[in-house]
C-alpha cells in the first residue's frame, strides 16, 4: 500500500473519532504549553533581577519535573482508554483483509499526526503566552516587570524530546496491544468485564487497614518536623487504599446491598446495583484516579494559596520585629555594653525603636523523654529532638512588665509543639518543679512554629549555669549565654541597609558573630520562593483539573455505549423511559460523586497534618488554611458538578 494511503486513511480515522480525540489532543497541547512554560520560566534571565532567583529556579524546575512526570502517566493512561474503544475497529479491519503491519502502519501515521498537532500548537502556544506567563509570575512575587520577547530553543528541544518519546511509547503500547491480539479478541475487547466480579476480601482488608494507618498517622502526628517526614507515608497509604477500596471494597459494599432484599428488589435500585456490580471492575481504577486527583487539587491549591496569601503573617511569625539582633557568644559584661551601642547608632539615624524585647537566654539542643532531658550529641533529626530556651526571671519581668517571684527550684514553662504531663523537669539529674505554665508567650522567635520547643524561666543566672553543667556532666562551666535584641520602628525604612551596616560594624568591636535581621529586607525573598509556590500550585492544579474531567468525560463515553444495549433491552421488556431515567441517574451520581466525596474526606482528615506541616513554612494562622480550603473545595465542587452536568449530556445521548 501507498503511504499516501495510510496517511489518508489515518487522517480520516482521527476525523471519525473526534468525540473521543478532540479533547486528548486539546488535553496533550495544554501539557505541552504548561511544560514549555514553566522550563522556560526556571531558564529565563528575568528572574536572576530578583533576590531569591535560586530559590525560584528550583521551585520552577521541580514544577516542570512534576507535569513532566505526570504528562507521561496522564497520557499513556488515556491512551490506553482510546486505544480500547478502537480495538473493535481494528478488528474488523484485520477480518476484512487488512493485514496488522498495515493496521501498524495507520496507528503509526496517526500517532505522527497527533503528535506533531499536540507538540507544534503546545509550543507555539507557549511561546505566545510565555510572557504573559512571566508577567503573572512577576506580579504574584511582587516584582517589577522586566520588558522584552524571548524564545528558549533549550525549552522547546526538551520539550519536544520529551513529548515525542511520550508518544512513540503510546504508539509502542498500541501496535503490541492489536499484535498480540486475535481478531475475534478485538472485536470483543469492548465487552471485557462483562462476567461478575468476585468480592476480593483481601483487597478490601488491606485497604481498610491501609485507610486506618494513613488517617492514624495523619491525626496523631504533633510535631511539625515530623509531619514532613511520615506525611508522604502517610500519603501512599491513603493512595494505596482509595484503589484498594474503589475496586474491591466497592463490590464488596455493592453485594451486601444486594443481600438487602427490600432495598434491592425495587426498579431503579435492582438496575443500579446490578449494572454497578458488572461495570465496577472496569470503573473503579478510573474513579480512584478521579478521587486522587480531586484531593491533589484540593492540597495544592488550598496550601499554596494559603500560605501566599498569609506571607505577612509569616514575615511577622519569622520577624517577630523588624530589626533582631543576636549573638550566640556573650557575657553579662558585654551585653551593656551592646544595648548601649545599638541606641548610639539609632540615636544616629533618628529612630526611636518600639515594641522593645530583649533578653538572655541559653539554647539547648536536646532529647526529651517525657520530662527528662539530655543533650543531644547527633546533628540528624530525631522524633524526641526539642530545643530549650532558658530565660532568667529579670529578663522575663522586664518583658512582661510583672513582679514574679521564683525560688531556686522553681520555673514558669511555655511550651510549643510538645507538651509535658507532670510538674518536674529533670535535666539529666537536676530537677525543677513547674510553678506555672504560661499560655502565651513574648520570648518567641524564629525556631519556634516547626520545631518542639521549651520556654523556660528560671530564677537568675546562677540556675542556668547549673542546667548546663548537668547536661554537660559537669565538665564545662557556662560562661557565655545568648542574647536577644529585638524591636519595631516608625518612619524611613529605605536606609536599612545602612542601619545594618553601622550596627554590624559597631557590634562587631564588642563580639565577634552578632547577627541582625531585617523583615522588611526579607520581603522580597519570601515573595519570590510563596509566590513561585502558588503559581507552581496554579499549574499543576490546572493540570490536575485537565486531567480529571478528561477521566470524567471517557468515563461518561465508555459507560454509555456499554450501557446502551441494557437499557434497550430493559424498554424492550416493559421499563418506562421514566424508571430507566432515573436508574441512570442514580448510577451516574453515585458513580462520579463517589470520588469527590471520598477526596473531601480525605481532606478532613488530612487537615491537622498538614496544618502542622505549614509551621515549617512559619505559617500558624490556622484560620485562614481552613477558611482557604474551605473556598477550594466549594469551587471546586461546583467546577466538579459542571463538568459532571456537560458529560453526563453525552452519556444521555448516548444511552437514547
Amino acid at each position: 500500500m501507498l503511504k499516501s494511503f495510510y496517511i489518508k486513511f489515518a487522517a480520516n480515522n482521527i476525523k471519525r473519532n473526534t468525540q473521543a480525540y478532540i479533547p486528548y489532543i486539546l488535553t496533550c497541547i495544554g501539557a505541552v504549553m504548561m511544560f514549555y512554560n514553566m522550563c522556560f520560566l526556571s531558564n529565563t534571565e528575568d528572574i536572576g533581577h530578583l533576590s531569591d532567583s535560586q530559590a525560584l529556579r528550583s521551585i520552577l524546575r521541580f514544577g516542570a519535573g512534576v507535569i513532566g512526570i505526570f504528562s507521561v502517566i496522564f497520557i499513556f493512561y488515556v491512551n490506553s482508554f482510546l486505544i480500547k474503544r478502537r480495538k473493535k475497529e481494528f478488528g474488523l479491519f484485520n477480518i476484512l483483509g487488512m493485514e496488522k503491519r498495515h493496521i501498524a502502519s495507520i496507528m503509526f501515521f496517526e500517532t505522527v499526526i497527533i503528535g506533531l498537532i499536540c507538540i507544534a500548537s503546545g509550543i507555539l502556544s507557549g511561546i505566545i503566552l510565555s510572557k504573559l506567563m512571566t508577567l503573572l509570575l512577576f506580579k504574584i512575587v511582587s516584582f517589577k516587570v522586566v520588558f522584552g520577547f524571548k524564545i528558549s530553543p533549550s525549552s522547546i528541544l526538551v520539550t519536544t524530546l520529551l513529548f515525542s518519546g511520550i508518544f512513540i511509547l503510546n504508539l509502542i503500547y498500541n501496535i503490541l496491544s492489536v499484535h498480540l491480539s486475535k481478531p475475534i479478541e478485538l472485536l470483543k475487547a469492548s465487552n471485557v468485564g462483562e462476567r461478575e466480579p468476585k468480592t476480593k476480601w483481601l483487597l478490601t482488608i488491606i485497604g481498610i487497614v491501609c485507610l486506618g494507618i494513613g488517617y492514624y498517622i495523619a491525626l496523631t502526628t504533633e510535631k511539625p518536623l515530623a509531619a514532613m517526614n511520615i506525611f508522604f507515608v502517610a500519603v501512599i497509604l491513603v493512595m494505596i487504599a482509595t484503589y484498594c477500596l474503589f475496586t474491591a471494597g466497592s463490590i464488596a459494599f455493592l453485594k451486601t446491598l444486594r443481600k438487602n432484599k427490600n432495598y434491592y428488589y425495587k426498579p431503579h435500585h435492582f438496575i443500579w446495583i446490578s449494572n454497578m456490580i458488572y461495570r465496577m471492575k472496569q470503573n473503579a481504577v478510573g474513579l480512584a484516579n478521579i478521587c486522587i486527583l480531586s484531593t491533589a487539587v484540593i492540597v495544592i491549591l488550598s496550601t499554596t494559596i494559603s500560605l501566599y496569601i498569609g506571607v505577612e503573617d509569616v514575615l511577622k511569625t519569622r520577624y517577630p520585629q523588624e530589626i533582631i539582633i543576636t549573638s550566640d557568644n556573650i557575657n553579662l559584661e558585654n551585653v551593656k555594653k551592646v544595648d548601649n551601642t545599638i541606641m548610639q547608632q539609632l540615636k544616629k539615624f533618628n529612630i526611636v525603636p518600639k515594641n522593645m524585647v530583649k533578653y538572655k537566654y541559653l539554647e539547648l539542643a536536646l532529647i526529651q523523654d517525657k520530662t527528662h532531658f539530655r543533650i543531644k550529641k547527633q546533628n540528624f533529626f530525631d522524633k524526641n529532638s526539642a530545643i530549650a530556651f532558658v530565660v532568667p526571671l529579670e529578663d522575663y519581668n522586664n518583658i512582661e512588665k510583672k513582679v514574679i517571684k521564683l525560688s531556686d527550684n522553681e520555673v514558669l514553662l511555655y511550651t510549643s509543639n510538645v507538651n509535658i504531663s507532670e510538674n518536674i523537669i529533670n535535666f539529666n539529674g537536676f530537677k525543677l518543679s513547674i510553678k506555672k505554665r504560661l499560655t502565651s508567650n513574648s520570648l518567641t522567635n524564629s525556631l519556634t512554629p516547626a520545631i518542639s520547643c521549651f520556654w523556660i524561666i528560671v530564677k537568675d543566672i546562677e540556675t542556668m549555669k547549673k542546667i548546663f553543667c548537668s547536661l554537660n556532666s559537669n565538665k564545662n562551666d557556662m560562661v557565655q549565654f545568648s542574647y536577644y535584641y529585638g524591636f519595631d520602628f516608625d518612619g524611613n525604612k529605605d536606609n536599612l541597609m545602612d542601619i545594618c551596616t553601622a550596627l554590624k560594624n559597631s557590634l562587631n568591636k564588642i563580639v565577634n558573630d552578632a547577627t541582625i535581621e531585617v523583615r522588611e529586607m526579607a520581603r522580597e525573598g519570601f515573595y519570590s520562593i510563596y509566590g513561585g509556590l502558588l503559581f507552581i500550585g496554579l499549574f499543576l492544579g490546572l493540570l490536575f483539573i485537565m486531567a480529571t474531567v478528561l477521566i470524567i468525560y471517557y468515563k461518561q463515553i465508555e459507560e454509555g455505549f456499554d450501557d446502551r444495549h441494557r437499557y434497550e433491552i430493559l424498554q424492550k421488556v416493559g421499563m418506562t423511559r421514566l424508571e430507566i431515567k432515573k436508574s441512570i441517574q442514580s448510577q451516574i451520581l453515585a458513580t462520579f460523586f463517589l470520588p469527590l466525596f471520598s477526596a473531601i474526606v480525605h481532606i478532613a482528615f488530612a487537615f491537622k497534618i498538614i496544618v502542622k506541616m505549614l509551621q515549617v513554612f512559619n505559617l500558624t494562622n490556622i484560620p485562614l488554611y481552613a477558611l482557604c480550603t474551605s473556598a477550594v473545595i466549594l469551587v471546586f465542587a461546583i467546577f466538579y458538578t459542571g463538568v459532571y452536568a456537560l458529560t453526563a449530556k453525552t452519556y444521555y445521548k448516548i444511552v437514547s
